[in-house]
């Protein structure tokens, strides 16, 4: 059994980060709402609890508190930002509001008796984000750090196991943030680091077999990664008992299809039924323009699809689904407050009652970093596990305005001509997004010496962390102009490309 971290979700946005910086050390960690009783955590054998941050005051009506007995669980208590805030606030320390929030950088002096800070510089640049300031330590407790805003930056107890940074370690911007979360689990919290992917693989085929039993299993392949690798590892476990579903709705990219047939059936030898249905999802489209119908159609008639090919297979017990740790704590409330809802997910959000199947997520503890490391460990390649995220409607969400056969082989042709060129120079893995959109606007050109009124195609190309903001790529010159010229030379139709340099916010990834 592994160690394992808890991480007490206050709603940071970081909240996320620190358990990704926590598996990156080796040792598994799990995200709990910041309510969770300490009985539970005891139950669940933690060997260390991390506080997480958040946007609350300690002052307001309403402020997210934890279990105070989560102080006395005997396990070291790491609380960062509000979590060292809402640590010394219940244990009898003394928080103000101060006028002088710390946002960004800010230097760090390191006392040389910190437990906490040791092997750290005498000073080192770290990342605030706070309103809030420790003015008086909670008996027992010492300084380990301060900065020019704040005398207790860096808080411990060593008697009690408890420990505050006023700062955010996970963050890439603190200097030496790694090597301070790294004393904190092995130094105090005598983790072994012995979280590998190699153990998660076997762990989940032998929960997957306990699970499933003899029953079946169907999932809806899609060839992206998450579905790719769910694919691979439930195939590991149970092999031929795995039916995978293909649909075919029309609004693939290029060839997409027979690269699916070609590594799961041929290579995998996988149970795969391939359902070509493009006809019938775009008699449903027919005429509509408006985004968010699209999507409900296009989500609609996969669902009555899918479940034909259900029916057709026979008696099955399992759905299964490449939900991530991000889809599951994404579409759960922080606070319980509706509000704070980040988004609804499609993978967390339940079944229609009529196909009556049991989940089966075996992805649901990973990020997305780490499933591309699992996909690795079971055989799949790189272009399955780099490839970059494509939006279930596919592309009904590309083509602005009405979905037409026409629209959609113009787009498609021009969309392989960019994946092409981003792949031949080595940016396609640098970035997160580059895709083609297809605009219902015509343009007047010249070509052969003939006049020409064709469409317009607009190249988006972004960067990005984790969608929530994105900028886009400043690609060098050479490779828009092959890629315009390309387009406008190869595909019948367009006479005209653009380019999208607008950032998230205001604007969105896609277009639709």
């Amino acid at each position: 059994m592994h160690q394992t971290i808890a991480v007490l979700d206050f709603g940071s946005q970081y909240t996320q980060l620190i358990a990704r910086r926590i598996r990156e050390c080796h040792v598994y960690s799990k995200i709990y709402h910041h309510t969770t009783r300490a009985s539970v955590l005891k139950r669940d054998g933690v060997c260390g609890v991390v506080l997480s941050g958040g946007p609350s005051s300690v002052f307001a009506r309403k402020a997210p508190l934890p279990d105070k007995a989560v102080f006395e669980l005997g396990v070291p208590v790491l609380g960062i930002c509000y979590g060292l805030q809402v640590m010394a606030h219940l244990l009898g320390g003394e928080v103000e509001e101060t006028d002088r929030r710390e946002y960004g950088h800010s230097a760090l002096e390191v006392s040389p008796r910190s437990l906490l800070l040791d092997g750290i510089s005498r000073e080192i640049r770290v990342w605030n984000s706070h309103g809030d300031r420790v003015i008086r330590l909670p008996k027992g407790f010492t300084a380990a750090a301060k900065t020019a805003n704040s005398s207790y930056a860096a808080i411990e107890s060593r008697r009690k196991r408890l420990f505050g940074l006023q700062f955010h370690p996970e963050v890439s911007h603190t200097e030496q943030g790694r090597l301070i979360l790294q004393n904190f689990l092995t130094r105090i919290c005598g983790c072994r680091g012995d979280w590998s992917m190699a153990d998660f693989l076997e762990e989940s085929a032998r929960t997957i077999r306990e699970t499933v039993g003899d029953s079946k299993v169907i999932l809806g392949l899609s060839g992206g990664v998450d579905s790719s690798v769910a694919a691979a590892l439930i195939h590991r476990a149970i092999g031929r008992q795995l039916h995978c579903v293909f649909v075919d709705n029309g609004l693939l990219r290029l060839h997409e299809r027979d690269a699916v047939v070609n590594l799961f059936r041929r290579n995998f030898k996988m149970n795969l039924k391939v359902v070509r249905a493009s006809g019938l999802f775009l008699k449903k489209l027919r005429g509509v323009t408006d985004p968010e119908r699209k999507r409900k159609i296009i989500g609609r008639t996969f669902i009555e699809v899918f479940d034909d090919v259900v029916r057709s297979i026979g008696p099955v017990d399992f759905l299964a689904q490449g939900t991530l740790y991000p889809d599951v704590i994404e579409s759960v409330a922080i606070d319980g407050n509706p509000a704070s809802l980040i988004k609804s997910h499609h993978n967390v959000g339940g079944l229609p009652k009529r196909m009556k199947l049991k989940l089966l997520e075996p992805l649901r503890a990973l990020f997305k970093d780490e499933v591309r490391v699992l996909g690795g460990e079971l055989g799949l390649p790189k272009e399955v596990l780099m490839r970059q995220p494509f939006p279930g409607p596919g592309l009904g969400v590309r083509v602005v305005g009405e979905i037409t056969a026409r629209h959609l082989r113009v787009l498609r042709e021009a969309d392989a001509i960019l994946n092409e060129e981003m792949v031949r120079s080595g940016y396609y893995y640098k970035v997160w997004q580059s895709f083609a959109v297809f605009l219902p606007v015509r343009s007047v050109g010249v070509m052969g010496d003939k006049r020409t009124y064709e469409n317009v195609i607009v190249l988006r190309i972004v960067e990005s962390l984790d969608a929530m903001t994105a900028d886009w790529v400043r690609l060098p010159y050479e490779i828009l102009q092959t890629v315009s010229t390309r387009i406008i030379n190869e595909v019948k139709g367009v006479n005209r490309v653009c380019l999208d340099i607008s950032s998230k916010p205001p604007g969105t990834i896609e277009w639709e």
